[in-house]
């Protein structure tokens, strides 16, 4: 896929700023000393990440959330059960993410992970996403968003466990017992999925309004 300028100059930038990330974290000294090496200018950092260090960040999870969708299309899970593919598609995102994970440590330690606030709440909805439509559903009514919404409710707590380095048995078992936590939700699903759908509503009328306000 042909990327954009703007494309381009982040993946250099995220690329350049990893590396720093491990030790100095998500913060915008980082990314200075990253854009430089990536060799940008002032002008190709503004159209890259207009938000700065956010931009990078949510350029990061976007990354291994596409690493995780490709090697998930290229393989056959036709003969495993449901919830065995919905497990695959989150280890296959954990592995994506694996050679970065002190990023992602680093992340959490600012509170910048997929589960916060503004475009990052959409990427773990993202996420769910694309884990179940991997796994084949192709619902369109509430049970869409009720799957969805329950696997994006557990992601969380999954991420933190992954950080301890667990070893890989301990994972799968994990991960396991966290899916069928959120299976034996559904009769209260809406509990768990409102929320989610409340905020994520709420973050796109946000999104609109600050649209319009901008073409005033």
């Amino acid at each position: 896929m042909t990327q954009t300028p703007s494309e381009a100059y982040r993946s250099r930038w995220v690329e350049a700023l990893l590396p720093h990330v491990a030790f100095d974290g998500w913060t915008d000294a980082a990314a200075a000393t990253a854009a430089k090496e990536a060799g940008l200018t002032q002008g190709e950092q503004a159209l890259a990440a207009p938000n700065g260090v956010i931009d990078l960040l949510e350029a990061f999870f976007a990354a291994a959330e596409a690493e995780a969708r490709a090697k998930l299309a290229s393989q056959d899970m036709s003969t495993l059960r449901v919830p065995d593919k919905v497990k695959h598609g989150v280890l296959a995102w954990l592995e994506a993410l694996e050679p970065n994970r002190e990023a992602v440590r680093r992340a959490a330690a600012r509170g910048f992970l997929p589960w916060g606030a503004g475009a990052a709440a959409q990427r773990t909805w993202s996420v769910a996403d694309m884990v179940w439509t991997a796994a084949g559903d192709t619902a369109t009514d509430y049970n869409r968003y009720s799957k969805r919404g329950l696997l994006a409710a557990v992601i969380p707590g999954i991420v933190m466990h992954w950080l301890d380095n667990p070893a890989p048995a301990d994972l799968d078992a994990y991960v396991s017992r966290r899916l069928q936590q959120a299976s034996g939700l559904g009769r209260s699903a809406g509990k768990v999925v409102g929320p989610v759908l409340d905020r994520l509503n709420a973050l796109k009328g946000a999104g609109k309004s600050s649209g319009r306000g901008q073409e005033n």
